[in-house]
């Protein structure tokens, strides 16, 4: 496979073959093209999908375009656009972040929108007029997985700002810990609330490992084996963001983590409004929260972006644009 500007003529794939000792079929140029999207058709203008079913003695049948002409018309041809910020730490490879800049874009898909992607390191956000400089103007934000303590104020920074500022805001795994964490310092009143993971001494850990939630947290969690893994179901609260989002009651999802919301301090968090909308299959762990009296403020403990396609989206990622689209809309 050869990238280029344009098709070979077949005269060039005989030779590229014959000098490959391979059948001129299997010479298929990439030509570059305007979108991730659009390769697809590249690849199969080239034959490469032919030539691939043929050797393998697949059954075939014509390629039907239709579901994904409708995805290349919302690439090329939006009819609106949103722009929501990713505050992550490891922003200077963007690569590390991929599976869920493209999830939101297939929840723009779904929304017949663009998603404009703004790269936020969570660090700017430590203070508040850090937070309001590199926040402000943007239609909603993400705060995305990751491990260790770099970057964690920022990330407390930026939710607090959106929390109070009513900006559409989307949690996944160590950003529903950090959403955790900052409603517990600035609503609940827990200054001293942190997470095991970052401050092995705290002694209000609002996340914990796991061993530590059975155990009060006495020293006697062993990180060793309890990363949480795979896809496990999560119930819903009826009547919650997240459960319109999805239109179910028990929904799969994939998880990859070790720490978890402490039970032992949830009821505390609960007291001061936090809303548990999501728990474990068997009801004990946290899965989902959202804040009260916000437009969208929602963190899941799972990885919806591993699960999401373009021709079908995801149900979190589309309902997460669909609140940036009305907050911009509500800004024009």
């Amino acid at each position: 496979m050869l990238r280029s500007d344009r098709e070979l003529p077949d005269s060039i794939r005989a030779k590229i073959a014959g000098a490959c000792d391979v059948e001129t079929e299997a010479v298929v140029s990439c030509v570059d093209a305007p979108s991730i999207y659009d390769i697809p058709k590249v690849l199969h203008d080239g034959g490469l999908d032919v030539f691939v079913i043929r050797n393998l003695n697949l059954p075939f049948r014509d390629v039907d375009w239709t579901k994904w002409d409708w995805v290349l018309e919302r690439v090329h041809n939006p009819s609106r656009e949103v722009t929501i910020g990713i505050v992550g730490k490891y922003i200077d490879l963007p690569d590390a972040y991929l599976s869920v800049t493209e999830a939101l874009r297939h929840g723009g898909f779904a929304n017949d929108a663009k998603v404009i992607i703004k790269w936020i390191q969570s660090d700017d956000c430590s203070t508040e007029a850090g937070a309001a400089s590199a926040l402000s103007g943007l239609d909603a934000i993400c705060v995305p997985g990751g491990f260790g303590i770099r970057g964690i104020e920022g990330k407390l920074g930026a939710l607090e700002y959106t929390r109070t500022n009513g900006i559409p805001t989307l949690g996944l795994c160590l950003g529903l810990q950090c959403m955790v964490i900052e409603y517990a310092r600035n609503v609940a009143g827990i200054e001293a609330a942190s997470s095991s993971e970052f401050d092995p001494e705290t002694t209000v850990p609002v996340i914990a490992t796991m061993a530590e939630q059975l155990s009060i947290v006495e020293g006697e969690g062993d990180l060793g084996g309890t990363m949480r893994l795979g896809a496990q179901d999560c119930q819903l609260q009826a009547g919650s963001l997240v459960h319109d989002c999805y239109a179910k009651d028990v929904i799969v999802e994939r998880h990859r983590h070790r720490y978890e919301v402490n039970n032992n301090l949830l009821p505390q968090l609960t007291e001061a409004g936090l809303k548990v909308t999501g728990r474990s299959g068997d009801g004990a762990l946290v899965e989902v929260v959202e804040a009260p009296d916000h437009p969208w403020f929602v963190a899941c403990q799972f990885h919806p972006e591993f699960t999401s396609t373009p021709r079908d989206g995801h149900p979190l990622f589309t309902g997460f644009v669909k609140a940036a689209l009305a907050q911009h809309e509500k800004k024009a």
